[in-house]
């Protein structure tokens, strides 16, 4: 029986982000942006969906007078990141 995908984790952007997040301490919104080549609507949106779940926490904040908003990845969303692409590689090997 093939395990279930994480549903909030199961959207390309949202993957995205926590795949960039996964490999750094933190990330501000514009690297993620660049990263992602997402717009900043959709990606606010992302943003909130996974920190609204505990995967990710916000920062808002300033660099000199421009606002900064940076984002890191928590221990639940570490977590969930690794199962995701557990399950993942066993949806791969199947039939292997």
């Amino acid at each position: 029986m093939l395990p279930k995908l994480d549903p909030l984790l199961h959207s390309e952007l949202r993957l995205a982000v926590m795949s960039i997040l996964s490999d750094v301490d933190q990330a501000d919104f514009s690297y993620i942006k660049k990263q992602t080549d997402a717009t900043s609507g959709n990606l606010s949106v992302q943003i909130d969906k996974l920190s609204a779940a505990g995967y990710i926490t916000v920062e808002k904040g300033f660099k000199g007078k421009m606002p900064c908003t940076t984002c890191r990845i928590t221990p639940v969303g570490i977590e969930a990141f690794k199962n995701y692409v557990k399950a993942l590689k066993k949806y791969i090997s199947v039939g292997k």
